[in-house]
């Protein structure tokens, strides 16, 4: 299989995920959190499914997958034991134009999901084409120790002077930045001092802002 990195927005994206265990919760939340709008196919639900489908958090059909319950939707995700379920709604998403991920089946997916490490808006996914979802999750694991919060921080900075940069139609190279943002800026925010970390990243792309 070939696996081509993406991310997709996902804010009002109809998604539907079958089955109502603790795999199928793992995904809703993270539908939810990404803002999509989620309705969950099962006959039973787990507590927080089942409170957020009371909170009108999502949407439930209470009851068992049937063929054409994914008509409609952008991505349906199958959160089931059940390898005969998966095989039938990973056809009907090849007729219907449906992009499906099965759990733990690779061989019935028209994407996978890897292992995320989240800092604000850094995003850092880990993959090993469905082999070893385990091994992605290790290695995602040894990056939450070197990718700390504040890297969350030194995101939403850069973007505030891309922005400025882009206002007085500057557009520094690649190694510009790769040199700045290596340069003093990481130790100004992991000290909190925000002013001087864009001082110090505008100062580095040689940038003189006059007041």
């Amino acid at each position: 299989m070939g696996y081509y990195p993406i991310y997709l927005e996902m804010t009002g994206r109809h998604c539907v995920v079958i089955g109502g265990g603790a795999v199928a919760e793992r995904k809703v939340e993270a539908l939810l959190e990404a803002g999509a709008a989620v309705t969950v196919i099962s006959r039973i639900l787990t507590e927080r499914l089942t409170r957020w489908a009371d909170e009108r958090k999502i949407r439930h059909a209470a009851r068992s997958y049937a063929p054409g319950d994914i008509g409609g939707y952008d991505l349906a995700f199958v959160a089931t034991d059940d390898s005969a379920i998966n095989a039938v709604v990973h056809d009907e998403g090849k007729n219907r134009g449906v992009w499906v991920n099965a759990a733990d089946d690779p061989a019935h997916c028209d994407f996978i999901l890897p292992s995320v490490l989240r800092r604000g808006a850094l995003a850092v996914a880990v993959s090993t084409a469905g082999k070893s979802p385990a091994l992605s999750r290790s290695i995602r694991e040894e990056l939450e120790g070197h990718f700390s919060d504040d890297y969350g921080l030194l995101v939403e900075l850069a973007a505030d002077v891309r922005d400025e940069l882009r206002r007085r139609s500057l557009r520094p190279s690649y190694e510009a930045w790769r040199r700045a943002l290596n340069g003093d800026v990481r130790e100004h925010v992991r000290r909190g001092d925000l002013a001087q970390a864009r001082g110090s990243l505008l100062k580095d792309l040689g940038v003189t802002l006059c007041e």
